[in-house]
């Protein structure tokens, strides 16, 4: 009996498939008739231009991009970052050296100084260290 019941809808799936192809059939057919009958448009008048390759082709002119400032300015993002590789580029060497000198710049007679600079950055900061 499940056989049967199979071969019922198979052929009830089949039969809706084709009634729907006859009836986008007959709908192509009334709208090629449509278009048949419907008034020929004017032709426009051709207008005299320049051959395609005298004639100088025109770019957009380019917008501006907007400076996004929000959690953080795009662009300034991007030049710090290639700031940071240039400068690590060309010292590459001397990097660790530097360091060295900063930490004696520290232990020396600026060392006041340069915590007291530290301090004052560090209270205009808005993270907390």
């Amino acid at each position: 009996m499940a056989a049967k019941k199979k071969s019922k809808k198979a052929k009830a799936v089949k039969k809706a498939k084709a009634v729907r192809k006859t009836t986008r059939k007959a709908a192509k057919k009334v709208a090629r008739k449509a278009r048949k009958k419907a008034p020929a448009r004017k032709a426009a008048k051709k207008s005299v231009k320049a051959p395609a390759k005298a004639r100088a082709t025109k770019k957009a002119p380019a917008r501006k991009k907007k400076q996004i400032v929000g959690e953080g300015d795009y662009a300034a993002t991007r030049a710090f970052d290639r700031d940071q590789a240039a400068f690590v580029k060309k010292n590459k060497g001397r990097i660790a050296a530097m360091g060295k000198d900063a930490g004696a710049a520290l232990d020396g007679p600026e060392g006041d100084a340069l915590r007291a600079a530290e301090a004052t950055a560090a209270g205009r900061s808005r993270d907390t260290f």
